[in-house]
């Protein structure tokens, strides 16, 4: 892959891939695995609804909107603008017209940082396709919880499925390097006392794109302790409270308690 960019033919897909596309002007990206025979697995709110988050992010990020509007269905896949949780698509309908990109895994922190956007690599290491495939299948079967732009998005739900990692604690982001870049790129701007250091915009620049390289590469699957190895038979089974693990790890609890444990 080349280092400013993970554009990818389809000639050249493996099943297992992680892939994404960029939407809305590189607004963000959205992330699948690609199983084969032109088919994505990926994880999707309906156009339209809300995401669960409440903020203006609503009128513009559907996770996955088809490419084919509803009254002209694509072919192969059918209508699928009122679908959403874990759904099938082909590649036509998942890429929209866009470009294709795919995820990269195990890259080292000098790649990490010198791709500045986030969502297009971790650190983390992918486990074997067969592993992916087993929890991609099983996920479009039985659902991935409610989606949730910050904490439980398509990208997310790609980066559990390559790897089956899960975020622990329900007082941080998920695993996505959209929502890690996001919040970081925030808090850069808004937290670092080190902005007192410079009144100069270039001294405000370098100090405020620094924190953001700090925050983005902590925040990292890969490199953050808040992480453990969750079988994807577990994802599904119900708790005292009726709940999934997924759906408790994305909402907020009345303790500071870790809700799993790994295992």
């Amino acid at each position: 892959m080349g280092l400013l960019s993970n554009k990818i033919e389809r000639d050249v897909l493996k099943p297992g891939d992680h892939i994404y596309s960029w939407r809305s002007a590189y607004l963000y990206a959205h992330h699948g695995i690609y199983v084969g025979d032109e088919k994505v697995i990926h994880f999707t709110q309906a156009a339209g609804q809300e995401i669960g988050t409440g903020t203006v992010l609503d009128r513009f990020i559907f996770s996955s909107s088809p490419s084919h509007p509803s009254e002209y269905p694509c072919p192969n896949c059918g209508d699928q603008s009122r679908l959403d949780g874990v759904i099938s698509s082909c590649i036509d309908c998942f890429l929209p017209d866009g470009d294709l990109y795919l995820f990269e895994y195990d890259v080292s922190p000098a790649v990490f940082l010198a791709k500045p956007r986030g969502g297009t690599c971790t650190l983390a290491k992918s486990d074997s396709p067969e592993d992916v495939l087993h929890r991609t299948s099983f996920l479009l079967k039985n659902g991935f919880g409610a989606y949730h732009i910050f904490k439980n998005n398509c990208e997310d739900f790609a980066i559990y499925c390559k790897t089956g990692l899960l975020v622990t604690t329900n007082l941080s982001v998920g695993r996505s390097g959209q929502a890690a870049s996001f919040l970081a790129a925030t808090s850069a701007v808004v937290s670092t006392p080190l902005r007192f250091l410079t009144t100069r915009f270039s001294g405000l620049a370098v100090v405020g794109y620094g924190m953001y390289c700090v925050n983005r590469l902590v925040s990292d699957i890969g490199v953050r302790c808040d992480v453990s190895k969750i079988p994807v038979e577990r994802l599904v089974a119900p708790s005292s409270s009726n709940e999934s693990v997924v759906e408790q790890l994305v909402t907020p609890s009345s303790s500071n308690e870790a809700v799993v444990e790994g295992g």
